[in-house]
Protein backbone atom coordinates (compact mmCIF):
# COMPACT_ATOMS: atom_id res chain seq x y z
CA UNK A 1 0.00 0.00 0.00
CA UNK A 2 2.70 2.79 1.00
CA UNK A 3 4.35 1.84 -2.35
CA UNK A 4 0.93 2.29 -4.53
CA UNK A 5 1.05 5.85 -2.51
CA UNK A 6 4.38 6.82 -2.94
CA UNK A 7 3.59 6.77 -7.14
CA UNK A 8 0.26 8.00 -6.60
CA UNK A 9 1.68 11.18 -4.88
CA UNK A 10 4.42 10.88 -7.35
CA UNK A 11 2.52 11.20 -10.15
CA UNK A 12 0.09 13.74 -8.68
CA UNK A 13 2.72 15.74 -7.92
CA UNK A 14 3.80 15.88 -11.92
CA UNK A 15 0.06 16.75 -12.51
CA UNK A 16 0.88 20.39 -10.54
CA UNK A 17 3.71 20.89 -12.93
CA UNK A 18 2.77 24.66 -14.64
CA UNK A 19 1.67 25.56 -11.08
CA UNK A 20 5.52 25.41 -9.53
CA UNK A 21 5.93 27.34 -13.03
CA UNK A 22 3.49 29.88 -12.12
CA UNK A 23 5.02 29.53 -8.70
CA UNK A 24 8.69 30.41 -10.07
CA UNK A 25 7.53 32.87 -12.38
CA UNK A 26 5.86 35.03 -9.56
CA UNK A 27 9.05 35.01 -7.55
CA UNK A 28 11.24 35.56 -10.58
CA UNK A 29 9.45 38.83 -12.14
CA UNK A 30 8.61 40.27 -8.30
CA UNK A 31 12.44 40.05 -8.15
CA UNK A 32 12.24 38.27 -4.45
CA UNK A 33 15.74 36.24 -4.74
CA UNK A 34 17.11 39.57 -5.36
CA UNK A 35 15.48 41.45 -2.52
CA UNK A 36 16.76 38.29 -0.36
CA UNK A 37 20.43 38.46 -0.82
CA UNK A 38 21.19 40.63 2.05
CA UNK A 39 19.62 38.32 4.65
CA UNK A 40 16.37 36.70 5.76
CA UNK A 41 12.81 38.84 5.45
CA UNK A 42 9.33 38.12 6.33
CA UNK A 43 6.62 38.30 4.25
CA UNK A 44 5.28 41.43 5.20
CA UNK A 45 8.82 43.42 4.63
CA UNK A 46 9.20 41.55 1.44
CA UNK A 47 5.60 42.33 0.01
CA UNK A 48 6.72 46.24 0.97
CA UNK A 49 9.63 46.12 -0.93
CA UNK A 50 8.21 44.01 -4.32
CA UNK A 51 4.69 45.72 -4.00
CA UNK A 52 2.84 42.52 -3.62
CA UNK A 53 -0.16 41.59 -1.44
CA UNK A 54 1.39 40.15 2.00
CA UNK A 55 -0.53 37.20 2.58
CA UNK A 56 -0.91 35.94 -0.78
CA UNK A 57 2.92 36.14 -1.07
CA UNK A 58 3.93 34.60 2.20
CA UNK A 59 1.44 31.58 0.82
CA UNK A 60 3.50 31.41 -2.62
CA UNK A 61 6.62 31.76 -0.57
CA UNK A 62 5.69 29.07 1.55
CA UNK A 63 4.51 26.28 -1.61
CA UNK A 64 8.03 27.52 -2.97
CA UNK A 65 10.17 26.51 0.59
CA UNK A 66 8.19 23.29 0.50
CA UNK A 67 9.42 22.64 -2.78
CA UNK A 68 13.45 23.33 -1.50
CA UNK A 69 12.98 27.26 -3.51
CA UNK A 70 13.38 29.45 0.23
CA UNK A 71 13.43 28.61 3.58
CA UNK A 72 11.03 29.41 6.31
CA UNK A 73 12.83 29.87 9.52
CA UNK A 74 10.82 29.64 12.93
CA UNK A 75 10.71 33.28 13.39
CA UNK A 76 8.14 33.40 9.79
CA UNK A 77 11.20 34.98 7.87
CA UNK A 78 12.30 33.47 4.64
CA UNK A 79 15.82 33.02 3.27
CA UNK A 80 17.60 31.93 0.01
CA UNK A 81 18.49 28.58 -0.65
CA UNK A 82 20.84 27.25 -2.99
CA UNK A 83 17.49 26.11 -5.73
CA UNK A 84 16.80 29.88 -4.82
CA UNK A 85 20.36 31.21 -5.44
CA UNK A 86 19.38 30.99 -9.73
CA UNK A 87 16.73 33.57 -9.28
CA UNK A 88 18.65 36.13 -8.71
CA UNK A 89 19.57 38.64 -11.49
CA UNK A 90 23.23 38.36 -12.60
CA UNK A 91 24.62 36.11 -10.89
CA UNK A 92 26.59 33.17 -13.23
CA UNK A 93 24.05 30.52 -14.26
CA UNK A 94 20.96 32.74 -13.42
CA UNK A 95 17.81 31.45 -14.64
CA UNK A 96 15.80 34.33 -13.91
CA UNK A 97 14.94 35.09 -17.44
CA UNK A 98 13.66 31.71 -17.88
CA UNK A 99 11.68 31.63 -14.96
CA UNK A 100 10.36 34.76 -15.94
CA UNK A 101 9.67 33.79 -19.89
CA UNK A 102 8.25 30.11 -19.08
CA UNK A 103 5.56 31.62 -16.82
CA UNK A 104 4.23 34.48 -19.47
CA UNK A 105 0.77 33.86 -20.01
CA UNK A 106 1.48 34.56 -23.96
CA UNK A 107 4.14 31.70 -24.11
CA UNK A 108 2.30 28.76 -21.63
CA UNK A 109 -0.92 29.65 -23.50
CA UNK A 110 0.73 26.80 -26.41
CA UNK A 111 1.49 24.11 -23.99
CA UNK A 112 -2.25 24.16 -23.15
CA UNK A 113 -2.72 23.28 -26.91
CA UNK A 114 -0.32 20.42 -26.65
CA UNK A 115 -2.99 18.19 -27.36
CA UNK A 116 -3.90 20.45 -30.76
CA UNK A 117 -0.56 19.58 -31.71
CA UNK A 118 -0.30 16.38 -31.33
CA UNK A 119 -4.01 15.72 -32.91
CA UNK A 120 -3.64 18.17 -35.92
CA UNK A 121 0.51 18.75 -36.78
CA UNK A 122 0.04 22.43 -36.57
CA UNK A 123 1.80 24.61 -34.38
CA UNK A 124 0.05 25.42 -30.97
CA UNK A 125 1.68 28.49 -30.38
CA UNK A 126 0.41 29.66 -34.58
CA UNK A 127 -3.06 28.25 -33.41
CA UNK A 128 -3.18 30.35 -30.42
CA UNK A 129 -1.91 33.60 -31.53
CA UNK A 130 -2.48 33.79 -35.27
CA UNK A 131 1.26 34.31 -36.15
CA UNK A 132 4.24 32.44 -36.07
CA UNK A 133 6.47 32.77 -32.91
CA UNK A 134 8.99 35.41 -34.10
CA UNK A 135 6.20 37.46 -36.01
CA UNK A 136 4.81 37.76 -32.44
CA UNK A 137 8.31 38.80 -30.69
CA UNK A 138 8.50 41.73 -33.83
CA UNK A 139 5.33 42.63 -33.24
CA UNK A 140 5.24 42.83 -28.99
CA UNK A 141 8.28 44.26 -27.78
CA UNK A 142 7.81 43.59 -24.28
CA UNK A 143 7.62 39.62 -25.05
CA UNK A 144 10.76 40.09 -28.11
CA UNK A 145 12.60 41.56 -24.75
CA UNK A 146 11.62 38.96 -22.09
CA UNK A 147 12.41 36.42 -24.53
CA UNK A 148 16.04 37.38 -25.53
CA UNK A 149 16.96 38.37 -22.05
CA UNK A 150 15.81 34.70 -20.87
CA UNK A 151 18.14 33.11 -24.04
CA UNK A 152 21.12 35.78 -22.67
CA UNK A 153 21.02 34.31 -19.16
CA UNK A 154 20.35 30.51 -20.61
CA UNK A 155 23.44 30.80 -22.59
CA UNK A 156 25.84 31.68 -19.85
CA UNK A 157 26.18 28.03 -18.71
CA UNK A 158 26.27 26.93 -22.56
CA UNK A 159 29.00 29.59 -23.46
CA UNK A 160 31.20 28.42 -20.93
CA UNK A 161 30.84 25.11 -21.46
CA UNK A 162 31.64 25.28 -25.01
CA UNK A 163 34.19 27.23 -24.43
CA UNK A 164 35.94 24.97 -22.23
CA UNK A 165 36.12 22.42 -24.77
CA UNK A 166 36.53 23.98 -28.22
CA UNK A 167 39.07 26.17 -29.90
CA UNK A 168 38.51 28.98 -32.09
CA UNK A 169 42.35 29.18 -32.90
CA UNK A 170 43.19 30.44 -36.37
CA UNK A 171 40.09 31.61 -37.26
CA UNK A 172 39.81 35.04 -38.73
CA UNK A 173 35.92 36.14 -38.94
CA UNK A 174 33.49 33.73 -36.78
CA UNK A 175 29.14 34.59 -38.27
CA UNK A 176 27.16 33.73 -35.40
CA UNK A 177 23.61 33.48 -37.39
CA UNK A 178 20.90 33.77 -35.03
CA UNK A 179 23.55 35.36 -31.97
CA UNK A 180 20.16 37.37 -29.82
CA UNK A 181 21.96 39.97 -27.84
CA UNK A 182 25.50 38.20 -28.14
CA UNK A 183 26.25 36.81 -25.10
CA UNK A 184 27.66 34.03 -27.24
CA UNK A 185 29.74 36.36 -29.23
CA UNK A 186 31.26 38.20 -26.99
CA UNK A 187 32.33 35.48 -24.82
CA UNK A 188 34.70 34.40 -28.22
CA UNK A 189 35.55 37.77 -28.88
CA UNK A 190 37.16 38.09 -25.34
CA UNK A 191 38.70 34.77 -25.57
CA UNK A 192 40.13 35.98 -28.79
CA UNK A 193 41.29 39.12 -29.09
CA UNK A 194 42.43 39.36 -32.93
CA UNK A 195 39.25 37.79 -34.35
CA UNK A 196 36.55 39.50 -36.00
CA UNK A 197 33.14 38.71 -35.57
CA UNK A 198 29.46 39.25 -37.52
CA UNK A 199 26.49 38.67 -35.34
CA UNK A 200 23.39 38.03 -37.71
CA UNK A 201 20.17 38.03 -36.00
CA UNK A 202 16.21 39.86 -37.50
CA UNK A 203 16.26 43.66 -37.05
CA UNK A 204 14.30 43.63 -34.00
CA UNK A 205 16.59 41.67 -32.15
CA UNK A 206 20.25 43.68 -33.39
CA UNK A 207 19.78 46.55 -31.80
CA UNK A 208 19.96 44.74 -27.80
CA UNK A 209 22.96 43.31 -29.40
CA UNK A 210 24.53 46.54 -29.95
CA UNK A 211 23.75 47.44 -26.21
CA UNK A 212 24.95 44.51 -24.97
CA UNK A 213 28.27 44.17 -27.69
CA UNK A 214 29.15 47.46 -25.66
CA UNK A 215 29.02 46.96 -22.52
CA UNK A 216 31.31 43.94 -23.01
CA UNK A 217 33.40 46.10 -24.65
CA UNK A 218 33.73 44.00 -28.18
CA UNK A 219 31.90 46.04 -30.25
CA UNK A 220 34.62 47.26 -32.11
CA UNK A 221 35.19 44.10 -33.60
CA UNK A 222 31.74 42.73 -34.01
CA UNK A 223 29.45 43.67 -37.33
CA UNK A 224 26.37 43.87 -36.32
CA UNK A 225 23.61 42.74 -39.50
CA UNK A 226 20.28 42.33 -39.81
CA UNK A 227 18.30 39.52 -42.12
CA UNK A 228 16.42 36.75 -42.62
CA UNK A 229 18.84 33.40 -42.23
CA UNK A 230 16.01 31.72 -44.57
CA UNK A 231 16.77 33.51 -47.28
CA UNK A 232 20.24 34.52 -46.97
CA UNK A 233 23.73 34.89 -44.26
CA UNK A 234 26.08 37.21 -44.55
CA UNK A 235 29.28 35.92 -46.90
CA UNK A 236 32.78 35.39 -46.09
CA UNK A 237 33.07 34.24 -42.79
CA UNK A 238 35.70 31.23 -41.81
CA UNK A 239 33.45 29.62 -39.15
CA UNK A 240 29.38 29.73 -39.19
CA UNK A 241 27.67 28.86 -35.30
CA UNK A 242 24.48 28.44 -34.43
CA UNK A 243 23.67 27.88 -30.98
CA UNK A 244 19.88 26.15 -30.45
CA UNK A 245 18.94 28.18 -33.44
CA UNK A 246 18.27 24.53 -35.68
CA UNK A 247 15.88 23.49 -32.64
CA UNK A 248 13.43 26.35 -34.10
CA UNK A 249 13.37 24.98 -36.80
CA UNK A 250 11.74 21.56 -38.76
CA UNK A 251 13.65 19.27 -41.26
CA UNK A 252 12.79 21.80 -44.65
CA UNK A 253 13.77 25.04 -42.59
CA UNK A 254 16.73 23.44 -41.05
CA UNK A 255 18.44 22.64 -44.35
CA UNK A 256 17.61 25.47 -45.60
CA UNK A 257 19.70 27.59 -42.93
CA UNK A 258 22.13 25.05 -43.30
CA UNK A 259 22.28 25.27 -47.02
CA UNK A 260 22.52 29.53 -46.96
CA UNK A 261 25.46 29.10 -45.07
CA UNK A 262 27.45 26.61 -46.96
CA UNK A 263 26.62 29.01 -50.30
CA UNK A 264 28.29 31.75 -48.48
CA UNK A 265 31.05 30.72 -46.17
CA UNK A 266 34.76 30.48 -47.43
CA UNK A 267 35.79 27.62 -49.32
CA UNK A 268 38.14 26.13 -46.54
CA UNK A 269 35.26 26.94 -43.61
CA UNK A 270 34.11 25.34 -40.86
CA UNK A 271 30.31 25.05 -39.67
CA UNK A 272 30.16 24.41 -35.95
CA UNK A 273 25.95 23.84 -34.16
CA UNK A 274 25.43 23.96 -30.48
CA UNK A 275 22.56 21.70 -29.35
CA UNK A 276 21.36 19.14 -26.98
CA UNK A 277 21.34 15.60 -28.77
CA UNK A 278 18.73 13.14 -27.53
CA UNK A 279 20.23 10.31 -26.70
CA UNK A 280 18.41 7.01 -26.87
CA UNK A 281 16.70 4.78 -23.73
CA UNK A 282 14.65 5.83 -20.85
CA UNK A 283 16.96 7.67 -18.25
CA UNK A 284 15.74 11.40 -17.30
CA UNK A 285 16.22 14.24 -20.06
CA UNK A 286 15.45 17.79 -19.60
CA UNK A 287 15.55 18.12 -23.67
CA UNK A 288 13.11 15.45 -23.80
CA UNK A 289 10.53 17.57 -22.07
CA UNK A 290 12.26 20.74 -24.12
CA UNK A 291 11.76 19.05 -26.66
CA UNK A 292 7.87 19.53 -26.64
CA UNK A 293 8.21 23.11 -25.76
CA UNK A 294 9.72 23.44 -29.29
CA UNK A 295 7.15 21.25 -30.87
CA UNK A 296 4.33 23.48 -29.69
CA UNK A 297 6.27 26.65 -30.18
CA UNK A 298 8.06 26.51 -33.38
CA UNK A 299 6.91 22.88 -34.69
CA UNK A 300 11.20 22.42 -33.86
CA UNK A 301 12.98 19.90 -32.22
CA UNK A 302 15.47 18.05 -30.36
CA UNK A 303 17.59 15.75 -32.87
CA UNK A 304 18.77 12.45 -32.59
CA UNK A 305 23.06 11.89 -34.01
CA UNK A 306 21.90 10.76 -37.08
CA UNK A 307 19.26 12.93 -37.86
CA UNK A 308 21.62 15.74 -37.54
CA UNK A 309 24.23 13.18 -39.82
CA UNK A 310 21.21 13.55 -42.79
CA UNK A 311 20.77 17.07 -42.04
CA UNK A 312 24.54 17.86 -42.67
CA UNK A 313 24.64 16.13 -45.77
CA UNK A 314 21.25 17.61 -47.01
CA UNK A 315 22.76 20.85 -46.85
CA UNK A 316 26.39 19.85 -48.65
CA UNK A 317 28.10 19.18 -45.32
CA UNK A 318 30.13 15.90 -43.75
CA UNK A 319 29.73 15.92 -40.15
CA UNK A 320 33.20 15.46 -38.64
CA UNK A 321 33.13 15.13 -35.33
CA UNK A 322 30.36 15.47 -32.00
CA UNK A 323 31.94 16.66 -28.72
CA UNK A 324 30.12 16.24 -25.52
CA UNK A 325 30.30 19.38 -22.75
CA UNK A 326 30.44 19.49 -19.10
CA UNK A 327 26.35 20.84 -19.35
CA UNK A 328 24.50 17.51 -19.77
CA UNK A 329 23.31 16.74 -23.35
CA UNK A 330 24.78 19.54 -25.16
CA UNK A 331 27.11 19.07 -28.10
CA UNK A 332 29.20 20.45 -30.26
CA UNK A 333 28.33 19.90 -33.75
CA UNK A 334 31.01 20.15 -36.32
CA UNK A 335 31.17 19.77 -40.23
CA UNK A 336 32.94 21.03 -43.58
CA UNK A 337 31.98 21.64 -46.81
CA UNK A 338 31.63 18.58 -48.88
Amino acid sequence: MSSERSVGMTLLTMTQGSLMTQLLHVAAKLGIADVLSDGPKSSDELAQAVGAHPRNLFRVLRALASLGVFTENDEGNFALTPLAEPLRTGVPGSLRGVAILRGEEWYWRASGQLMHTVRTGEVAFNHVHGMEFNEYLTANAEAGDTYNGAMTFAGGQATAAVLAVHRFAGIETIVDVGGGYGRFMAAILQAYPRMHGILFDLPSVVEGARRFLVTEGVDDRCELMAGDFLQSVPSGGDLYILQRVLNTLDEDHAAVILTNCRRAMAHHGRLVVVSPIIQPGNDPSVDKLVDMSLMTLFDGLVRTEAEYRALFSAAGFHLTSVIPTSVHELNIIEGVPV
